[in-house]
């Protein structure tokens, strides 16, 4: 059975970083597609950022310059490194594997503080 674990998150001042890890267990796959999405209070779950490796790679509009998306096969973890925070990035990030996928995890909160 496939296990996502999100860790990484919590408080942290505007303007500073974070980076989440997203360990993937139970699963002999490779790292083919994998997203990152975020859900804030009151709103919908939204796409942060996404990878088709050696492909494609989507990052929000909201995130593009400040949020990277990458992958190591030899841990089984994707990760999402995050700088520049604003305070609207506060939110639960998940992460989604195989993307598109109905796998995710748990979930870790992000919060900003201005």
């Amino acid at each position: 059975q496939v296990q996502l674990v999100e860790s990484g998150g919590g408080l942290v001042q505007a303007g500073g970083s974070l980076r989440l890890s997203c360990v993937v267990s139970g699963s002999t796959f490779k790292f083919i597609a994998f997203g990152w999405y975020r859900q804030a209070p009151g709103k919908q779950r939204e796409l942060v950022a996404g990878m088709r490796v050696g492909t494609t790679t989507k990052y929000a509009d909201s995130v593009k310059g400040r949020f990277t998306i990458s992958c190591d096969d030899a841990e089984n973890t994707v990760y999402l490194q995050m700088n520049s925070l604003k305070p609207e990035d506060t939110a639960v990030y998940y992460c989604n594997a195989p993307w598109g996928s109905s796998l995710w995890g748990q979930g870790t909160q992000v919060t900003v503080s201005s």
